[in-house]
């Protein structure tokens, strides 16, 4: 059981990593919307973080949100940026 949850650990930060990094190489966003994501990802490194010095609630509370809020934002402006090439694909 321990080495499924940590397979699942171990998905999600990589799926949060990847979607974050792929976001904030857009060079068409604007600086906010293309590091949003990254950010958001780092505050919760930085959450989880809090676990080492005892501090679990924090942690416990604040990080896997902010994974997922990383992972949708991510997603959402992947999906956008592939609907809008497909449009130009259409028009051109």
């Amino acid at each position: 059981m321990l080495i499924a949850i940590a397979a699942v650990g171990i998905t999600v930060f990589l799926l949060t990593l990847w979607c974050t990094f792929t976001v904030a190489r857009m060079r068409d966003l604007p600086g906010w919307r293309r590091y949003l994501p990254l950010s958001l990802f780092l505050i919760s490194i930085g959450a989880s973080a809090l676990r080492a010095f005892d501090i679990p609630q924090i942690a416990n509370a604040i990080a896997s949100p902010l994974n997922l809020v990383a992972i949708v934002l991510s997603l959402r402006e992947i999906r956008i940026r592939r609907s809008r090439g497909r449009d130009d694909l259409a028009t051109g």
